[in-house]
């Protein structure tokens, strides 16, 4: 398998910035890391090598991106606002930096999200932000409410990147047609450590029915915890599931 490192200054969020690639060709895979993780732990926590056989046959094609998420929603050192406004920063430098970097290697085609825990979040919320752009995700194990990082505050930065907030809301077709067309897995366990992940799943579920998003929510055992070794097994089940 071959693997790529890049580095390079974000003039989005002022500071540098790293991501790897794993592979050669397939399906571009934007993957979050965990809360506050860099990019590296999708790799050290052996999640790479749980998708080791759809790299190898050319189906999928890594990138893992570093987070901000404690100078942004972790960051209990800054009001709730200013955690919100970083985080629009870090959406500005996905965009209009991570996905050039993809297209240029990749081609213009869609691009699928994915992500574990709050990287979960970050699929889907950038998924339904920009689904001009990702057309398929995988999200295992997230938060979909902005009171996960920042309890009740309110305003319209949180509130637009808080899908159990604005989705329900959301008229426009524009949005809704592109939801319609693509794919996304959303998958939770029901055992150690998922409750409040388990909660906004299934709320988030309700949500996608009411607005005929054909979305697929899995919901799995008593017995899965939000742990790396679970997100192992649903990861390569899911990529088998959809095709990959």
């Amino acid at each position: 398998m071959k693997v790529d490192h890049h580095k390079a200054w974000s003039p989005n969020l002022d500071q540098e910035m790293d991501l790897n690639v794993y592979g050669e060709e397939g399906k571009p895979v934007l993957v979050f890391p965990t809360r506050g993780g860099r990019y590296y732990d999708y790799e050290g926590f052996g999640m790479v090598e749980a998708c080791r056989p759809f790299i190898d046959k050319g189906s999928i094609r890594l990138f893992t991106v570093d987070s901000v998420d404690f100078q942004s929603w972790l960051n209990e050192g800054i009001p709730p606002a200013d955690r919100a406004r970083r985080h629009n920063q870090y959406d500005r430098y996905i965009v209009d930096e991570v996905v050039p970097f993809i297209r240029e290697r990749c081609g213009d085609g869609g691009i699928m999200l994915h992500g574990c825990s709050l990287g979960a979040y970050h699929s889907v919320n950038f998924y339904l932000r920009h689904p001009d752009l990702f057309d398929t995700a995988i999200a295992l194990s997230g938060p979909y409410h902005a009171r996960y990082c920042v309890g009740d505050y309110m305003d319209e930065n949180v509130y637009y990147n808080s899908p159990l907030s604005y989705l329900p809301h959301l008229t426009d077709p524009w949005y809704l047609d592109r939801y319609r067309r693509g794919r996304i897995v959303v998958c939770v366990g029901q055992g150690a450590w998922e409750e409040t992940f388990l909660a906004d799943t299934r709320e988030l579920k309700r949500i996608f029915e009411e607005k005929q998003i054909p979305a697929w929510v899995d919901i799995w055992g008593h017995d899965v915890a939000h742990d790396w070794p679970w997100w192992r097994k649903m990861t390569p089940h899911f990529l088998k599931e959809l095709g990959y």
